[in-house]
C-alpha cells in the first residue's frame, strides 16, 4: 500500500512538473555579464540540465539534503525558483561601525566642497578634459585611491564608504567621475582582487596616490560584446621569462593618461586531455614604460567629454611572467570579477546624478509661474516629480543594499549588481529627460548644465555591459539555477521511496499554484506591518514568476538561450522583483527606526510595488499566452524586412 501511494505521487509530480524525457539533454548557459552571454558560460557555470545519470538508492537519498546545502542566499537566483531568501535583503544592512562612519562624515564635507567650489563640469566639458588643477586637487585628498589599503598608500574605504563618495561625485560631474572610476572600479581592480602581494606592494602605492593612472583593456575593433573574438595575442618566449603582446584595444577609458594597463590577451595553451593548443583568455598587468605601448588621439565624444578615451596600441610589448594577473589562461575569471565587484558604483553615481537633476526639476516647479499657478501644483507636473523620486529612491536603495551586502563578505551578487546596472542607467536617463520637460525651454539651454548631464548618461546603457546583454546574464543565470532544482527534482523521481518528503512538498506546491493558491511564501515579519500589502504583492509575483520561469524551462529547454524575446521579459520581472524588495526592506527599516521620512517613504514603497507588480504581472501573461509566439513573430518579421530592404520598408505616403 505504502509502495503504491508512493508510486502515485511520483506519478502525480511528475505530472504537475511535466519534465519530458527530452528536457534531461538541455543545458542552460550563463551569461557573460559585460562581454558574451555564451562564453561566460563556459567560465563561469555547468551544464544545469544535463542526462540523469544513473543514480543508486543511497546516492538518491542524499538528494533532498545536498539541495538544501546548496541553497543560494541571493535573493534574485531564489525568485527564478519561486522561492525568498531573505538574508541578504532584510533587514536592509547597516553595516558602517562608529569609527568607519565617522571618517566617512570627514570625508564627504571636503569631497562635496571640493566639487561646488573648484571642479568646473561646464569648463571639463568645454576643455574634453579634467583642469589640470582638479586632478591634482583630486589627487591630494586621495581620490585615486579610495580603497586601496592604507598600508599601500591609499584610505581604505569599504564598498559603503565608497559609494557615498562616488555619489558626490556623480552628482556633480560625471566627466571627472569617469576618469576616477576607470582608474580604480576596473582599471587596478584586478590587481586588488586577483594580484600577488609582490604585485600589489609594486603597484598599488603609486596608483593610489594618483602618479599613475590605470586603464582597463579588453574591448577590441572586432570584438565588442563577443569578447570571445579579440585578437590581441600574448606569447611566451622561448625562454619563459615573458610574454610578446601585439594587438589594439578600442574605447579606452583613461587610454591616453595611463601608465598601468590591465590587458587581455589569447595565449596559446595546451589542452591536458588532448595535447592540443588552445587560445585562452589571459590578463595582465602591463606597464608604458615596458615599450611597444603607445596610444591614439582622445575620441570626440557625445558625452563624458572631460574624462580621456583612446585607442591603446601594444606592438611587440615584452611583458615580464611575473605580470600575469590570477592565473595563465584565467582572463575571464578576472574580467568578469573586475565587473560585477563595481557595477555597485555605477548604482551610486547615478543615484548622485538623479538627486542633483530631481533638485533643478523641484527648483523651477515651485518657483515657475504659469497661468496663475506655481507649476508644481499642477498634476501634469506632480505625476512627472513623484515618479523621478521613485526611481531616484529605488537607485539609491539598490546601490546600498548591494554594497552592503559586499561589506558583510556576501560571494552572491552577481545577478543583484547586473540588475543595479540596468536600472540605474536607465531610471537617471529618465529622471534627467524628465527634469528637462519640466524645466521646458530652460533646460533645454546650456547654462542649467542639464543637457551636459543628459549627454553624460547616454554611455551608461552602453559600457561595462550593454543593458541589452546584461538582461540576458540575470535571465540566462537566473534559468541556470531554476534549472539545477529541477535536475535534483529528477533524479528525486527517480527514487521517490528516498525522497517523500521533498517529493510531497514539491507536489504540493505545484498544485496550489494550479489552482490558484499561495504556496505558503511570505515576507512576513521581514516586512513591517504597515507595509503589509505591498509585501504580499512582491510574494504573489515571486509565486508566479517562479512558475512560469519553470515552464519557459520545461517548454523550450536547451533553446531558451536563444529565446532572446522571452529572456528580455524574463529579465525585466526579475529588475522588478529586485526593485520591489529592496524599497520594501528599506522602508521597513525607515518606519521600525521611527525617521522623519518614514511615511514619505512608505509612499514611495507603496507607489513603487503597486506599479511594479502590474508590470510583473502583464509580462508573466504575456509569456504564457499564445499570443506571444506571433508577437515575437511579427517582431523578427519586421526587422528581417528592415534588413534585407536595407531600411524602411514602407513606401511614402504619397507615394513618391
Amino acid at each position: 500500500m505504502l509502495l503504491r501511494k508512493v508510486s502515485q505521487s511520483s506519478a502525480i509530480c511528475g505530472s504537475i512538473l511535466r519534465i519530458p524525457p527530452a528536457l534531461s539533454g538541455a543545458q542552460l548557459q550563463a551569461g557573460v555579464a559585460v562581454q558574451n552571454a555564451r562564453l561566460y558560460a563556459n567560465q563561469a557555470a555547468q551544464a544545469v540540465l544535463e542526462k540523469p545519470e544513473a543514480v543508486t538508492a543511497d546516492a538518491a537519498t542524499k538528494v533532498e539534503k545536498q539541495t538544501v546545502a546548496a541553497e543560494s542566499k541571493s535573493f534574485a537566483v531564489n525568485i527564478f525558483k519561486g522561492q525568498i531568501s531573505t538574508a541578504q535583503v532584510f533587514p536592509f544592512p547597516s553595516v558602517l561601525n562608529e569609527e568607519q562612519e565617522q571618517f566617512l562624515r570627514e570625508l564627504v564635507g571636503p569631497v562635496s566642497k571640493f566639487f561646488e567650489e573648484v571642479n568646473d563640469p561646464a569648463k571639463n566639458d568645454a576643455l574634453e578634459k579634467v583642469e589640470d588643477h582638479t586632478m591634482e586637487g583630486l589627487k591630494e585628498m586621495g581620490a585615486f585611491g579610495l580603497q586601496v589599503p592604507p598600508d599601500l598608500g591609499g584610505l581604505g574605504l569599504s564598498n559603503t564608504q565608497y559609494a557615498r563618495l562616488v555619489e558626490i561625485v556623480g552628482g556633480h560631474d560625471m566627466g571627472v567621475g569617469i576618469t576616477l572610476g576607470a582608474h580604480q572600479s576596473i582599471g587596478f581592480k584586478g590587481i586588488l582582487l586577483f594580484g600577488n602581494p609582490a604585485q600589489k606592494e609594486k603597484y598599488l602605492p603609486k596608483l593610489a596616490t594618483g602618479e599613475n593612472v590605470a586603464a582597463f583593456c579588453l574591448t577590441e575593433p572586432a570584438s565588442g560584446s563577443d569578447a570571445a573574438s579579440i585578437k590581441t595575442t600574448a606569447v611566451l618566449s622561448p625562454c619563459g621569462k615573458y610574454y610578446t603582446l601585439n594587438g589594439s584595444k578600442i574605447w579606452i577609458s583613461n587610454g591616453g593618461l595611463a601608465e598601468i594597463f590591465t590587458v587581455f590577451a589569447k595565449t596559446p595553451m595546451e589542452d591536458p586531455k588532448t595535447g592540443e593548443m588552445k587560445d585562452k583568455i589571459t590578463a595582465f598587468v602591463v606597464e608604458r614604460s615596458f615599450g611597444g605601448v603607445t596610444n591614439g588621439p582622445p575620441e570626440k565624444k557625445m558625452g563624458i567629454k572631460a574624462s580621456n578615451t583612446a585607442e591603446v596600441y601594444f606592438d611587440n610589448v615584452r611583458v615580464p611572467v611575473d605580470c600575469v594577473l590570477g592565473e595563465v589562461g584565467g582572463g575571464f575569471k578576472v574580467a568578469m570579477n573586475i565587473l560585477n565587484n563595481g557595477r555597485f558604483g555605477m548604482a551610486a553615481a547615478l543615484s548622485g546624478t538623479m538627486k542633483s537633476v530631481l533638485a533643478k526639476a523641484v527648483d523651477h516647479a515651485a518657483n515657475r509661474t504659469q497661468f496663475g499657478n506655481k507649476i508644481h501644483t499642477y498634476g501634469a507636473i506632480q505625476e512627472k516629480m513623484a515618479r523621478m523620486a521613485m526611481l531616484h529612491y529605488v537607485t539609491e536603495s539598490m546601490a546600498y543594499m548591494i554594497s552592503g551586502n559586499m561589506d558583510s563578505g556576501a560571494t552572491e551578487f552577481q545577478i543583484e549588481a547586473a540588475i543595479s546596472k540596468i536600472f540605474a542607467s536607465e531610471a537617471a536617463w529618465t529622471v534627467t529627460d524628465e527634469c528637462i520637460q519640466v524645466m521646458g525651454g530652460m533646460g533645454f539651454m546650456k547654462d542649467t548644465g542639464v543637457e551636459r548631464v543628459m549627454r553624460d548618461l547616454r554611455i551608461f546603457r552602453i559600457f561595462e555591459g550593454t543593458n541589452d546583454i546584461l538582461r540576458l546574464f540575470v535571465a540566462l543565470n537566473g534559468f541556470q539555477n531554476a534549472g539545477n532544482q529541477l535536475k535534483n527534482l529528477q533524479k528525486a523521481l527517480r527514487n521517490p521511496l528516498a525522497n517523500t518528503g521533498l517529493l510531497t512538498v514539491e507536489i504540493s506546491k505545484r498544485a496550489k499554484r494550479i489552482a490558484g493558491f499561495s504556496t505558503g511564501l511570505t515576507l512576513q515579519g521581514a516586512v513591517h506591518p504597515e507595509l503589509a500589502k505591498s509585501g504580499d504583492l512582491a510574494v504573489k509575483a515571486i509565486e508566479q514568476f517562479g512558475a512560469v520561469t519553470e515552464q519557459l524551462l520545461i517548454k523550450h529547454g536547451k533553446k531558451i538561450i536563444d529565446e532572446q524575446f522571452v529572456l528580455k521579459r524574463v529579465a525585466d520581472c526579475a529588475i522588478d522583483l529586485y526593485a520591489m524588495v529592496v524599497v520594501l526592506s528599506r522602508a521597513s527599516r525607515s518606519l521600525s527606526q521611527g525617521h522623519a521620512s518614514a511615511q514619505h517613504e512608505k509612499m514611495l514603497c507603496e507607489t513603487w510595488c503597486m506599479e511594479a507588480h502590474d508590470r510583473i504581472m502583464r509580462d508573466i501573461t504575456l509569456l504564457r499566452s499564445g499570443e506571444s509566439k506571433q508577437l515575437f513573430k511579427n517582431l523578427r518579421s519586421i526587422s528581417g524586412a528592415l534588413v534585407e530592404n536595407g531600411g524602411v520598408v514602407s513606401p511614402h505616403p504619397l507615394g513618391f
